[in-house]
């Protein structure tokens, strides 16, 4: 990773966070993407400590906004001769159904569309940087969930656990899809699950389930511990070249069969597209 650039979002926290140390420790310069200033600035800091040769960065926006994650990319790609790994990190949970600006439910907003607006917004930079890669952070909480396409905000249905499932369960799809699209590019993009990490996502969750979610984070993997697939993927010889894949402790392994069908790979990706253009 000597010399090239990571840029990465929700990498101000936890398995993100962790995952810019060590890359940065191997030689990466790393570029953030943050909402919070202050956690921005002290991770920074951190990092320069670390490497402090490497001129890291940092671009300040709120990724749940389209229009936001639109001008958060094209800085970027205006600010970087070239982007050598993208890292779609950031991800939040919530007990209530939230609507953003766009009139998206909030979840589906920064798990997926995010990872989606950003990704395109970077497209190029990254296609002129090949071999360059694409690490989107999903979970295992896609198992057994399935997309209602009629109700993809959440309307009818919402609950934060089916609601966060769905996010991931788009994660994968989406990873699939671009890796399809990017096909003889030089650009792979490969996805994870970081195993039950104790970081800040259960912040979001209130009443009782915040009790429970601070509890429940003593008996989690560390973000270290969890970062290991995320660095694998961002770093490893292993896997040059291979792209579509979904890993696990740093194997390549089968995904849902919902996660697998390529024609709601296909459907979510035209949607998407769709959203994204109306929110220009």
């Amino acid at each position: 990773m000597q010399g090239k650039t990571v840029v990465i979002t929700g990498g101000t926290s936890g398995i993100g966070q962790a995952a810019a140390e060590r890359l940065a420790a191997m030689g990466a310069r790393i570029v953030l993407i943050a909402r919070d200033q202050d956690r921005a600035a002290a991770t920074l800091a951190h990092l320069k400590r670390i490497a402090p040769a490497a001129a890291h960065g940092c671009h300040l926006g709120d990724l749940s906004r389209i229009a936001d994650t639109k001008r958060l990319a094209a800085a970027v790609a205006a600010a970087e001769p070239r982007i050598d790994v993208l890292i779609n990190n950031a991800g939040a949970m919530f007990t209530s159904r939230q609507v953003t600006a766009d009139g998206l439910e909030r979840t589906f907003a920064i798990n997926h569309m995010a990872y989606f607006v950003f990704t395109e917004g970077l497209r190029g930079k990254l296609i002129a940087s090949a071999p360059a890669r694409i690490v989107n952070t999903a979970s295992i909480a896609h198992m057994g969930k399935t997309l209602d396409f009629d109700d993809l905000q959440s309307e009818r249905e919402f609950g934060w656990q089916i609601t966060y499932g769905r996010s991931k369960l788009a994660n994968i799809l989406f990873t699939r899809e671009l890796a399809r699209r990017l096909a003889g590019t030089g650009v792979t993009v490969n996805c994870l699950h970081p195993g039950v990490v104790a970081t800040r996502i259960v912040n979001n969750l209130g009443g009782a389930m915040w009790i429970v979610g601070r509890i429940a984070k003593l008996f989690f993997l560390s973000p270290e511990k969890g970062a290991e697939t995320l660095v694998y993927l961002a770093s490893s010889p292993e896997v040059e070249g291979k792209s579509g894949g979904y890993y696990d402790k740093c194997k390549l392994i089968d995904p849902s069969a919902e996660a697998r069908d390529e024609a709601s790979a296909r459907r979510l990706w035209e949607i998407s597209e769709r959203l994204a253009a109306r929110a220009a």
